[in-house]
C-alpha cells in the first residue's frame, strides 16, 4: 500500500489528509488549508455570475468547471485578478508536495462595531474571498456559507485513517498528555484507547462507566474500522439527510433539494442504486487497469533481463574482438581502440535507453498501483453519499490511466543484440580499411546538423517537413559503406502533388536543390502518378505508380552487389536503378513545405530480396 501515500496527502501541507473538503473541481483540500490559502478579493470583481452560488445556478457547476476560472497564473507562478490593473498581484508558493499555493492575504481591519468571536471559534471569512485549487489553480469566490459549502470527503478521511492505523507499529495512549504510552486498552463505548494509568484515572470501573466494554488495542482498531457508516447531511440543509442523487449535476441532494426547485427538474435517482451502480464501474474499470498493471510487471521483468543479455553480450563481442585485434600486427592497435570505441557506445546506448525506460515504466507502474489501492480502499466504503462525491473523479481517473498504457507503452525500445560482425581477414595492406562488415539492423535518425536551414526535424529527428516551397536536403546521422542495408519512409502529409527525392548522397551534396541534381546523389523522385530516377541531373527509367499521404517508400543498398533498389508500398518500383555504387553514402532526402515524411529504419531485409535477386528490368528471379 505504500504506493498509495501519495494520493492520501494534502497538495498544500504535504501532509496526510484531515478533514479533507472536495472542491468543485473533484481535487481533495485539508479544510484548514483551504482557509490558509483564502485570498481576499475586491468587491467590484466578485459579480454574482461569478460567486460559489447565485440566482438559479448551481452552486457548484460539475458540468462546466471551466466558468469557476476566474484568474488562473499557472504558468508566471502568480495569481492576478483580471480587469483591476492596480490591485497588487499575489506571489504564490510551493507546497512541500511541489505544488504552487497562493498565500493568505493580509487580513483586512475589521469594523470596531463587530462582535467579538467566541474563545475558540475560528474567524470569520472575510467578504469575496477566493480559494484556489492548488493543483488545476482553478479559482471562484465563497458565498456567505464560506467553507462549509464545501462536501466533506468522508470516504478519504476513512481510508487515511484506515492507512494511518495500518502504519502504526502501536496503539498510543490518547489522555497521555506528554510522550503517549502504549494503548492497553480501548473502551468501544467512549471509542477511546487508554494506557493503565489514563484508564484507572479517567475511566474507573466503579460508576456510570463500569458498564462499558473495554477490549483489546488491535480489536478496537478492527471495531472502529468495521462501524457502521455515517448518515450524510446535506451542506444546504442541514438538518437534512441526503437520500437522493442528482444525474445532472452529478451530486447526492436531500428532500429540500428536490421541493425548492432547485433540482426539481433535475433527473434524480435513489442514493443506493447509484451507489451500487458506481461502484461497479468503478470495478470494472479497476479490472481493466489491474490486467495493465499485471502486463507491466511483467513487462519490467522483460526489461530486466534485457539488461542482463546486453551485458553478456557486450562482455562476450568485447572480449571476441580484442582476441582478433591481438592477433594481427602493431597497426591492428590503433585500430581496434577505435573499434572498441563503437561497442561501448553501442553498449552505453542500449544500456541508457532500456534502463530509461525501466526507470519510466516504474514510475507510471507505481503511480498506478497507488491509484488502484486508493480505490480498492474507496470501494470498501460503506458510505454511498460520500462515495459518489468522489466516483465519477475516480472513473475519470482510472480510464485516463488505463489508456496510458496504451499500445507501444509496454514494448521494449531497444534490442538487446549486438547486430556487429568483424571480419578478419583481410591482408596486412588493407588494415587501415577494417570496419565491422555489416550492421544487420542499422538504426539512424535525420542529422540537423547537416540539414538545410529550411528543414524542419521534429519526433526525435524522425519526422522531417520543410518551410520552403524549393526542395531542401537533409541527411541521415549514419553512413554505410559495406553490408546490406534497408530503411523506410512513410509519406504522413501530401499536398498538391509534389515530387521528394529520396536515396543517398555523399557528405558533400548539396542541400538547396533535389536530391539527384548534382554528381553527389543517387535517388528516386516521385509524384502522385509515376517515378524517375536521377544522378547528376540525368533522369531516367520512367515507371507507373506514384505516392499519396501513407504511402511507404522503401530504400535498399546492398554493397555486396554495389546496387541501389527503390520500392513503393512493398513492391520494387522498376529496374534496379543505380549499380557500381562504392565507398560512403549517407541516408538522404529533399523535399518542399508541401509534403512531411517520417523515417523507419532497424528494417529487416525485404523477403524478396532475400529468397532471390532482383532482376534489372524489375522482376525477381
Amino acid at each position: 500500500m505504500d504506493e498509495m501515500e501519495e494520493e492520501l496527502k494534502c497538495p498544500v501541507c504535504g501532509s496526510f489528509f484531515r478533514e479533507p473538503i472536495i472542491l468543485p473541481c473533484t481535487h481533495n483540500i485539508c479544510q484548514a488549508c483551504a482557509r490558509n490559502i483564502l485570498v481576499q478579493t475586491p468587491d467590484a470583481e466578485s459579480p454574482q455570475s461569478s460567486r460559489a452560488s447565485g440566482s438559479g445556478v448551481s452552486d457548484y457547476d460539475y458540468l462546466d468547471l471551466d466558468k469557476m476560472s476566474l484568474y488562473s497564473e499557472a504558468d508566471s507562478g502568480y495569481g492576478s485578478y483580471g480587469g483591476f490593473v492596480s490591485t497588487p498581484t499575489t506571489p504564490c508558493q510551493k507546497s512541500p508536495n511541489g505544488v504552487r499555493v497562493f498565500p493568505p492575504s493580509a487580513p483586512h481591519p475589521q469594523p470596531e462595531h463587530h462582535l467579538l468571536p467566541q474563545p475558540g471559534s475560528l474567524p470569520p471569512i472575510p467578504r469575496n474571498s477566493c480559494i484556489t485549487c492548488p493543483q488545476c489553480h482553478r479559482s471562484l469566490i465563497l458565498d456567505e456559507r464560506g467553507l462549509r459549502g464545501f462536501p466533506k470527503n468522508r470516504v478519504l478521511e476513512g481510508v487515511v485513517d484506515r492507512y494511518q492505523q495500518s502504519k502504526a507499529a502501536a496503539l498510543k495512549c490518547q489522555l497521555c498528555e506528554k510522550s503517549p504510552k502504549e494503548a492497553t486498552v480501548m473502551c468501544e463505548q467512549c471509542d477511546v484507547f487508554y494506557c493503565d494509568p489514563c484508564r484507572l484515572r479517567c475511566h474507573p470501573p466503579r460508576g456510570p462507566l463500569a458498564k462499558h466494554r473495554l477490549v483489546p488495542p488491535a480489536q478496537g482498531r478492527i471495531s472502529r474500522r468495521a462501524s457502521p457508516r455515517k448518515t450524510s447531511t446535506c451542506t444546504e440543509h442541514e438538518l437534512e439527510n441526503l437520500s437522493m442523487y442528482c444525474v445532472q449535476c452529478k451530486m447526492p441532494v436531500c428532500y429540500q433539494c428536490l421541493e425548492e426547485g432547485k433540482h426539481g427538474t433535475h433527473e434524480v435517482k435513489a442514493l443506493g442504486a447509484m451507489w451500487k451502480l458506481h461502484k461497479g464501474q468503478l470495478s470494472q474499470a479497476l479490472t481493466v487497469l489491474s490486467d495493465r498493471a499485471t502486463e507491466a510487471k511483467e513487462f519490467l521483468v522483460q526489461l530486466r533481463n534485457m539488461v542482463q543479455h546486453i551485458q553478456e553480450n557486450g562482455v562476450e563481442f568485447e572480449a571476441c574482438l580484442v582476441a582478433q585485434c591481438d592477433a594481427l600486427i602493431d597497426a591492428l592497435n590503433r585500430r581496434k581502440a577505435q573499434l572498441l570505441s563503437r561497442v561501448n557506445k553501442e553498449h552505453e546506448h542500449k544500456l541508457k535507453v532500456v534502463r530509461d525506460q525501466i526507470s519510466h515504466c516504474t514510475v507510471k507502474l507505481r503511480q498506478t498501483t497507488g491509484l488502484m489501492e486508493y480505490c480498492m480502499e474507496v470501494i470498501k466504503e460503506n458510505d454511498p453519499s460520500g462515495f459518489l462525491q468522489i466516483s465519477d473523479a475516480l472513473i475519470r481517473r482510472v480510464h485516463v490511466t488505463e489508456g496510458q498504457w496504451g499500445k507501444g507503452t509496454l514494448t521494449p525500445r531497444m534490442n538487446s543484440d549486438f547486430d556487429l560482425t568483424l571480419d578478419s581477414g583481410p591482408l596486412l595492406q588493407t588494415i587501415h580499411q577494417l570496419d565491422f562488415v555489416q550492421m544487420k539492423v542499422a538504426w539512424f535518425t535525420f542529422d540537423p546538423a547537416s540539414a538545410h536551414q529550411d528543414i524542419v526535424l521534429s519526433n526525435d529527428n524522425l519526422t522531417v517537413s520543410c518551410n520552403s516551397y524549393d526542395d531542401r536536403v537533409v541527411m541521415g546521422n549514419s553512413a554505410f559503406s559495406r553490408g546490406v542495408h534497408y530503411w523506410e519512409m512513410t509519406v504522413d502529409r501530401y499536398d498538391n502533388h509534389p515530387d521528394p527525392a529520396f536515396g543517398v548522397a555523399r557528405a558533400d551534396v548539396l542541400k538547396d536543390v533535389m536530391l539527384g541534381k548534382d554528381d553527389k546523389a543517387w535517388a528516386m523522385y516521385v509524384d502522385n502518378n509515376r517515378s524517375w530516377f536521377m544522378h547528376n541531373n540525368s533522369h531516367t527509367n520512367r515507371t507507373d505508380g506514384g505516392i499519396g499521404k501513407g504511402a511507404t517508400i522503401g530504400i535498399l543498398l546492398d554493397f555486396t552487389r554495389g546496387i541501389l533498389i527503390f520500392l513503393i508500398n512493398d513492391e520494387q518500383q522498376g529496374p534496379v536503378a543505380f549499380e557500381a555504387l562504392e565507398g560512403v553514402y549517407y541516408p538522404a532526402i529533399s523535399l518542399n513545405r508541401n509534403v512531411q515524411i517520417t523515417l523507419h529504419t532497424g528494417l529487416p531485409i525485404p523477403d524478396f530480396y532475400t529468397t532471390g535477386e532482383a532482376d534489372p528490368t524489375g522482376s525477381v528471379c
